[in-house]
């Protein structure tokens, strides 16, 4: 039988209760849960509310302020932007795999370098930077390619959408509308530059121009 969620309740003065060893903790402890990959669940001692995300938020907030920040202010004010949009769940999950898959590779080399080495040995840390180092211009190139991409698939969208909105439009009888390629056969009717040449006939029978 799987073992149950670790239950912390939080108490109207902030304070976060651990029922199972029964003592109060800080957040610093629930972040330790966190590294230790325990499985636990933070509710309001009055109402039940699940207040996981909020607390799991509050450790990112307290280690974004500390000397060694993860996101820049570029990136923050990215996600914001997110927020409410109609990529958001979309981008959520896109982030969510990513991390899931980064978090893969690193316990696969840290469990090869461990069954090598030994269980304490500093070699996989080691291991993990140089894949890194040796990923960093790789993953550079694949997202150039990547955002390049993109930039060319949504120019041909916008093609795409003008060009079917002139369509729609153009079978619409909207006054002073003229649709697009018959402007200029209207202006060279009006100014005579198409109008067939009148021919008369000249002395000796020859066709003269006027």
């Amino acid at each position: 039988m799987a073992e149950q969620a670790r239950l912390i309740k939080k108490y109207p003065n902030r304070r976060l209760y651990d029922t199972r060893t029964s003592s109060y903790i800080t957040l610093a402890d629930v972040k330790e849960l966190v590294l230790s990959r325990e499985e636990f669940q933070v509710v309001d001692a009055k109402t039940t509310e699940d207040l996981t995300r909020s607390i799991l938020l509050q450790i990112i907030l307290e280690e974004e302020a500390g000397g060694a920040p993860m996101f820049t202010s570029d990136l923050l004010a990215h996600m914001i932007r997110f927020y409410g949009n109609a990529t958001q769940g979309m981008m959520g999950k896109y982030l969510e795999n990513n991390i899931k898959a980064f978090t893969e590779m690193q316990g696969k080399l840290q469990e090869q370098a461990q069954a090598i080495y030994g269980e304490n040995s500093p070699i996989s840390q080691d291991l993990w930077a140089q894949f890194l180092n040796f990923q960093g211009p790789a993953l550079q190139s694949v997202m150039g390619t990547y955002v390049e991409q993109s930039k060319k698939m949504f120019s041909q969208m916008q093609e795409q959408i003008e060009s079917q909105t002139r369509n729609i439009f153009t079978g619409f009888p909207f006054p002073n509308y003229t649709p697009a390629g018959k402007d200029e056969t209207a202006a060279k009717t009006a100014t005579g530059t198409d109008a067939p040449a009148e021919n008369t006939t000249g002395k000796g029978g020859r066709a003269t121009q006027k």
